[in-house]
């Protein structure tokens, strides 16, 4: 309960920030895109994700009970009220709402609020090292090279264990209500993800994810202290606010290998 009382109140800090920006320098925005920064993306978001009058767009699948939460698309009043997630529980408990989880919480807040929502599919997937069973029971694990979109579902880089048929047929027994990934037709890959990441992982990150990206992962790989305290202090520069550890503290940790 905790952790999600603070991942509630990370997420609502987005709107103390927008706010102030808007404040700074005398505009509004259109549109807000929440998203995660442990999410890996394999197209770009399409233009048609932009919906009108007031609707307020998320993933499709991986619901849990409620609504898919890891990305959400909506003009600034929709946006205020889906990123209040730790500000309306006082109405979601008054509504009877209690003991649920995020997902079922955050469908509860867009209903309570008057806030009507569309699902799409979304060509992204958050990157996971969390260890899961396979066949999974309740919670699969999709290969990021799969075609997708894979609509915020977890993932990891992997040589898929099960495809096509043998994939779908896992999809078809999962609860379409929880965790089954919305897809088919040989769009999603599944990884046996009860143990590590498999060894040789890079080679199969950079094939599948291209040159770009692929010469990305190798700078992090061979990036050293002193600079990635430079990287951080320079990027701290172009920020409006830095609400964060020091460099030295956030490169102390992310190095550790």
């Amino acid at each position: 309960m905790q952790g999600l009382l603070q991942y509630f109140n990370l997420v609502e800090g987005c709107i103390t920030l927008i706010n102030a920006f808007q404040i700074q320098n005398n505009f509004s925005y259109d549109w807000i895109v929440r998203t995660r920064v442990d999410g890996y993306w394999n197209a770009p978001l399409a233009p048609d994700n932009f919906l009108p009058n007031d609707h307020y767009l998320v993933p499709s699948g991986s619901r849990y009970g409620g609504c898919n939460d890891r990305l959400g698309i909506g003009n600034l009043k929709t946006s205020q009220i889906a990123l209040s997630r730790l500000s309306l529980i006082p109405q979601l408990d008054a509504a009877g709402i209690r003991q649920v989880n995020s997902e079922t919480s955050f469908k509860a807040q867009l209903a309570t609020q008057g806030v009507k929502f569309l699902e799409n599919r979304l060509p992204f997937c958050i990157v996971s090292k969390h260890k899961f069973k396979f066949p999974p029971k309740g919670l699969p694990v999709a290969s990021m090279s799969s075609a997708g979109p894979l609509s915020g579902a977890y993932c990891r880089p992997c040589t898929p264990i099960c495809a096509g048929p043998c994939a779908d047929d896992i999809m078809a027994i999962l609860p379409v209500g929880f965790s089954r990934i919305d897809g088919g037709n040989g769009t999603v890959h599944l990884c046996d993800s009860h143990g590590e990441w498999e060894s040789g992982w890079e080679n199969d990150f950079d094939r599948f994810a291209g040159e770009k990206l692929a010469e990305l992962r190798k700078r992090v790989t061979e990036l050293k202290f002193e600079k990635c305290v430079k990287d951080f202090d320079e990027m701290k520069k172009r920020t409006v606010n830095w609400d964060a550890p020091a460099a030295k503290q956030i490169c102390g940790i992310g190095l550790r290998r």
